[in-house]
């Protein structure tokens, strides 16, 4: 079977997934269920089929199942944005059919990836510019204290989910030039050879930077992911166990610099060591009397709401998010907080069980899989080193959610790719699998 026909078929499991989700909701809102099921069904395949044919023009050769996988996964955010409101659902939607444009220009526009090599000194710049954007007066917005998005008029983006693009983008490029020099170094010191200042100067110039930006505005989501596809790229690009080791190292060193500083990190971590700690949690008669919830309330429900889908979940439209609960009597919160972002895990797990949790990782796994497999089978170095850090990017991305809402690690404030309600998370993710999906034509094409 040619890829693209295998592409295609692979395309149907999501669409029968996404028309079995609606259903199931409708049946829970009434009794009556007419066709509108399988109008949002066969709406998605056909927006899908676009995408699909938009790789068969311009990337015959392309993995056949990095795009199936987006759409597998796209299935479960946008039931589960419809259950929580419909005007999630909706713009969600929209958001999907823009970022399905953008995908196909990038298809058709970039052609030669390599090109991306001539202007990454541009794109670093660029990505640092986006990065430091959301401080600005004015156009920067601040979310539970960190500096995320920026707002011009009506229209609102998180800029970190474009500036890692750009990061990895320049790390790739800049690591295929100096990759033999860092690989023999030069001066030892301490008995371990470092390569010159003036090659290693500018590498740790623009990533250091990028990475106290993040400090900044307080993105250590971002600022994780960043600093992991770092690692990944230089341990591919040299070979030597040495500089993740290093880094690992720096990174312990600067943790537990900002986590005893940085009162906002300080927070994060008690509610992860602690979120069923009356006092964090919100519930404790003490004076002054706690905010509407407390610091540790969101990842103890999040807890909560996984532990009680059990094994098979309570089913689509079932999980009790929007019933409120009382505060002192006079202030109610919701049992699932920002359950369309941060918790969109914790509703998934909730109402499909422990199941339907793993598949949604499964699917993850696979795209990461893939993804690697890319970077493997890629003929040179910019492109190995390329498709290494938008998969290790992706990855982290979902490790660093997932890991928060499962209390694997301090909670943080990324999407879940193509699953969590943001526009920019998926603009962004569909210019990443472009990427990829470029990287893996050059690669499968016949020689």
């Amino acid at each position: 079977m040619k890829p693209r026909t295998r592409e295609a078929l692979a395309l149907l499991p999501s669409a029968l997934l996404i028309t079995a989700g609606f259903t199931a909701i409708f049946l829970k809102r009434s009794d009556f269920v007419g066709n509108t099921s399988l109008i949002y069904g066969g709406a998605f395949l056909a927006l899908c089929l676009v995408g699909h044919l938009v790789i068969r023009f311009t990337a015959r050769n392309a993995d056949p199942f990095l795009f199936p996988l987006v759409a597998l996964v796209a299935c479960f955010g946008l039931v589960e944005l419809y259950r929580i409101d419909e005007s999630f659902a909706r713009s969600q939607a929209l958001w999907f059919v823009i970022g399905l444009g953008l995908f196909a220009a990038t298809m058709f526009a970039l052609r030669d990836y390599h090109q991306l090599e001539r202007y990454r000194y541009t794109i670093a710049l660029g990505a640092i510019v986006l990065l430091i954007l959301p401080r600005f007066p004015l156009i920067g917005q601040a979310t539970n204290g960190a500096y995320l998005s920026i707002k011009i008029g009506p229209l609102s983006f998180q800029a970190a989910e474009f500036a890692k693009i750009g990061i990895v983008i320049f790390l790739a490029s800049y690591l295929r030039d100096t990759r033999q020099v860092l690989i023999h170094g030069g001066r030892k010191v301490l008995g371990v050879s470092l390569p010159p200042l003036r090659h290693l100067g500018p590498l740790l110039a623009i990533w250091g930077t990028a990475m106290l930006l993040l400090i900044f505005i307080r993105d250590l989501g971002s600022s994780l992911m960043f600093f992991g596809a770092f690692l990944a790229l230089i341990y591919v690009a040299t070979g030597k166990l040495r500089f993740p080791l290093i880094g690992i190292g720096a990174f312990a060193a600067g943790a537990y610099l900002v986590g005893s500083k940085v009162g906002h990190v300080q927070d994060r971590v008690a509610a992860w060591r602690h979120p069923f700690d009356p006092i964090l949690f919100g519930a404790a008669d003490v004076t002054p009397r706690p905010p509407e919830y407390g610091t540790s309330y969101q990842l103890a429900q999040s807890l909560f709401a996984q532990a009680d889908g059990g094994l098979f979940g309570r089913g689509f439209g079932q999980a009790e998010i929007g019933t409120t609960i009382s505060s002192g009597g006079d202030v109610t919160t919701p049992l699932l907080p920002a359950s369309q972002t941060d918790m969109i895990y914790a509703l998934i797990t909730n109402e499909t069980g422990l199941l339907g949790a793993s598949a949604i990782i499964l699917a993850y796994l696979l795209f990461v899989h893939r993804g690697f497999r890319v970077a493997i089978l890629a003929r040179d170095p910019f492109s190995k080193l390329l498709a290494t850090g938008l998969t290790a990017v992706f990855a982290l991305q979902v490790f660093v959610i997932v890991g928060g809402v499962t209390k694997v690690i301090p909670l943080t404030g990324v999407t879940l790719p193509f699953v969590s309600y943001g526009g920019s998370s998926i603009m962004a993710n569909f210019v990443l699998l472009a990427l990829l999906l470029r990287v893996s034509e050059d690669a499968r094409r016949p020689t």
